[in-house]
């Protein structure tokens, strides 16, 4: 007879009955008189308790190994002494799907490196990783709901383009039918033809590509980007509203679904932020930094890492709130297509957003008019012939506009509370990666 499948959260409600668990072998403890396997599933683990008795079933427990895929069939019963749920399965039948080699490659002693060579056992084995996964589908789920809310359409955005063209970021060159492509450093020029297209609110979630070699714990050479652009703004104000509202609205998603498990298994406290989030002028941070020390010399046009950390802590200490827009960033480290105030064209009317320090956030109000962007472009040296696709989108009746990238990797990072983007993706591509 064929019982079928329950899961392991679910078997409190079966006491008594014949069920069937499949999983994985979590542990054995193979006494003289009697067998104890845990098996894991992936909403928990239940210990099979078996009596030795010499017979075919004692024989197939002997044989199992660590990590194998099984399927046990047996009744669910109360014992109080058992500490996973005070159940147990009295196993009937033991069926290994599928067996696995000894030992194990990796085990909780393995340093990162090696276990993201491992990624689908690591992954496996660490309920916290699983949980990273959950609370990104949850995360996006929520950001999308948000943008659908506020009339946004989602677009998906070539990742092959023709020129090398975006910001100073380095881009991956490859082969294209006896010519050269370029894989897309972000969806900007793609989402500012979408609003030059007619759509109002453009959102995307989809790969980002940075040719930096950069060794760092926040960068990776493939991320998942959350983009948006909207159309008719009043200012760039209008886009920060976007975000700390899209944020707030599925951080609150996140705590309320996974907020208790993310604190048993990562011990931190997820925290939905309120609206709006504080904002101060990279002048204003400037001042604030070098009193504290920082930059001694006073060359730094941006923020350094420790700069970034530094003016998080202050606004945390002056305000109580974890995320800080900073606005107003110079022109020199601003791309040509970022809009430049009427009363101060030294800077631009953009932002980045920290939270807990960490940059996860640039945006801006983007440059819409076509006589304007050919004079910033051609100010920082850029020639109009290889940005012609780019520049005709302004040249018919381009409504102002503004958006933002945000990282997804960095977002659950700092959430989750992780020590690096390492941990924050299923396989993560760096310089020094290119598999599993």
């Amino acid at each position: 007879m064929i019982h079928s499948r329950v899961h392991v959260s679910d078997l409190r409600e079966h006491v008594g009955r014949t069920v069937s668990v499949c999983g994985w072998v979590n542990t054995l403890r193979l006494q003289r008189r009697m067998q104890f396997v845990i098996v894991r599933d992936n909403t928990g683990m239940v210990q099979v308790t078996h009596k030795r008795d010499g017979g075919p079933l004692e024989a197939r427990l002997e044989a199992l190994t660590p990590e194998s895929a099984v399927r046990v069939t047996g009744r669910v019963v109360d014992a109080a002494q058992v500490k996973l749920g005070g159940l147990e399965i009295l196993p009937e039948e033991v069926e290994v799907l599928n067996p696995a080699a000894a030992p194990l490659p990796i085990d909780e002693h393995t340093g990162l490196e090696q276990r993201l060579d491992w990624r689908f056992l690591d992954v496996r084995r660490r309920p916290a990783t699983q949980l990273l996964f959950a609370v990104q589908t949850t995360l996006e789920q929520g950001m999308r709901e948000y943008a659908y809310e506020q009339g946004a359409t989602e677009m998906h955005t070539p990742k092959l383009m023709g020129t090398a063209s975006e910001s100073g970021a380095e881009v991956f060159k490859l082969g294209y039918f006896g010519r050269s492509a370029y894989l897309a450093q972000s969806p900007q020029f793609y989402k500012q033809m979408a609003i030059a297209a007619g759509i109002d609110k453009v959102f995307e979630i989809g790969p980002v590509f940075r040719a930096e070699p950069s060794f760092t714990s926040r960068h990776a050479t493939e991320f998942t980007g959350v983009d948006v652009e909207l159309a008719w703004i009043d200012g760039v104000e209008d886009v920060m509203a976007f975000e700390e509202r899209m944020l707030a609205h599925a951080i609150a998603k996140v705590a309320d679904a996974h907020g208790e498990a993310i604190a048993e298994h990562l011990g931190v406290e997820v925290t939905v932020p309120t609206t709006p989030f504080p904002r101060i002028t990279m002048a204003e941070a400037h001042e604030i930094l070098r009193k504290g020390g920082w930059d001694p010399e006073g060359v730094k046009e941006d923020l350094d890492p420790e700069g970034e950390r530094s003016i998080s802590a202050h606004i945390k200490e002056a305000t109580g709130h974890e995320f800080v827009f900073i606005t107003h960033y110079p022109v020199g480290i601003r791309p040509f297509y970022h809009m430049r105030p009427a009363d101060d064209p030294s800077v631009t009317l953009s932002f980045d957003l920290l939270w807990r320090g960490l940059e996860v956030t640039t945006g801006a109000q983007r440059e819409h008019r076509y006589d304007v962007l050919l004079e910033q472009a051609a100010e920082k040296g850029m020639s109009p012939e290889p940005l012609r696709d780019y520049l005709n989108a302004f040249r018919y009746g381009c409504p102002p506009h503004g958006g933002l990238g945000m990282g997804l990797g960095r977002v659950l990072m700092v959430m989750l509370g992780l020590d690096s983007i390492r941990e924050a993706t299923f396989l993560f591509r760096g310089p020094n990666r290119l598999t599993p």
